[in-house]
């Protein structure tokens, strides 16, 4: 297979629909053609099959030595079937204006294809430490294929010792960003006593019961916002707390029925050097106390508050060498953390210390007429070379 040029390389990604409730293997496999004539050394990690069959990517190149660099990003993409504003073709790169337009071109292809064509200009016989590509699955739905790979990673590399530095190149328009929050989801489901609505005091109302844990946990999130946590001032500027979410609710069967049973989704982001699990706690804490009734009837409804689904933050040290290097290269000076989060928990399970840095822009990531400028797109090989060549000493 014949290594593409980086617009062909990109824009073969883009049309490839990778939206994460599909399966992506044909994609990794493609990328791992190209990777492979450029001279690395490439392993998928499979699972699932047919149609729905998806992969995670490993690429190494460079001698068994210690230190090095990990080049990472996910293939996986959100969804644009429905999604309204969109003027042009999510599965075609668009040149247009000083921007290129498609699904995945902030958020993350480009970047997939600008490391791909790094590694073809690199003197991969060369390197004096290992330069490790990671490209991974289902990282909007959960960071899920990055939390399969971590473990994995020792046996997937081989004689390849794990490089500890990790360049994930999430869309922050070249900022360099050391931290973010994590992210926790869970379930909370009441369940009431249906009836006739003309007799409300006869049965317990779910939606009711339901409205008044919501109003528990806005007071909650009220109580975090008005304690905002000065250690987190600059970097989460917005939002130096955690922050709560509703994300769905639903309940009720007909207008005239006391609703039997009511659902609804919470979600929030805990600071990165919090247990991320302590909040859950107190809300599960919160929810399930006694006396969870409507306003009219003396009768309780019972609360379930289901495990909670824990992505982890990051908090990486100050000054590492990649962060350094980053830094010289990108010129930004500032002291931030990404709004959103990556798979940079999970490889800190693995003894991985992340930064997050990309050519795309975090207004455009989930959008209709998703773009990346033709700058940024252009450039971004050139600022992969300068980092690498640093890191794995390639001559």
């Amino acid at each position: 297979m014949n290594r593409p040029s980086l617009h062909e390389a990109a824009a073969r990604l883009i049309a490839a629909d990778t939206v994460s409730s599909r399966g992506n293997a044909g994609a990794m496999e493609m990328l791992a053609g190209w990777l492979e004539d450029a001279g690395m050394s490439v392993r998928l990690q499979r699972w699932g099959e047919g149609a729905e069959a998806k992969a995670n990517l490993v690429a190494s190149a460079g001698p068994p030595e210690p230190g090095g660099l990990i080049l990472s990003g996910h293939l996986d993409v959100v969804p644009f079937a429905g999604q309204p504003g969109w003027t042009r073709d999510p599965l075609r790169l668009t040149p247009e204006g000083g921007r290129c337009y498609g699904r995945g071109a902030s958020d993350m292809k480009v970047f997939l294809a600008q490391c791909v064509e790094a590694a073809g200009r690199l003197p991969l016989d060369r390197l004096a430490r290992p330069l490790v590509l990671l490209f991974t699955s289902d990282e909007e739905i959960g960071c899920l294929g990055a939390a399969r790979l971590a473990p994995a990673l020792p046996e997937l590399l081989g004689h390849i010792p794990l490089p500890r530095l990790c360049w994930i190149g999430e869309p922050t328009s070249w900022r360099v960003f050391h931290t973010h929050k994590g992210i926790v989801s869970f379930g909370v489901r009441v369940r009431g006593r249906g009836g006739h609505s003309s007799l409300p005091q006869e049965g317990v109302n779910a939606i009711a019961v339901a409205a008044r844990l919501l109003a528990k946990i806005g007071a909650l999130q009220s109580g975090l916002r008005s304690r905002p946590q000065a250690r987190f001032a600059g970097v989460f500027p917005q939002a130096p707390y955690t922050t709560l979410n509703i994300g769905q609710i639903q309940g009720g069967t007909a207008l005239n029925m006391i609703a039997e049973e009511c659902a609804f989704t919470v979600s929030y982001r805990p600071l990165p050097d919090e247990p991320p699990q302590r909040l859950w706690e107190r809300v599960r804490e919160l929810l399930c106390a006694p006396q969870a009734r409507d306003w009219g009837s003396d009768l309780d409804a019972h609360v379930e508050v289901g495990p909670p689904d824990i992505v982890p933050g990051l908090l990486a040290q100050r000054g590492s060498a990649l962060e350094l290097a980053l830094r010289a290269e990108t010129g930004d000076t500032r002291e931030g953390g990404a709004p959103f989060c990556t798979d940079a928990g999970r490889f800190a399970e693995a003894g991985i210390t992340s930064i997050i840095c990309g050519p795309g822009d975090l207004d455009q990531a989930h959008q209709p007429d998703e773009s990346i400028s033709q700058t940024a797109l252009e450039t971004g090989p050139a600022r992969i070379l300068a980092v690498a060549r640093q890191l794995c000493a390639a001559n």
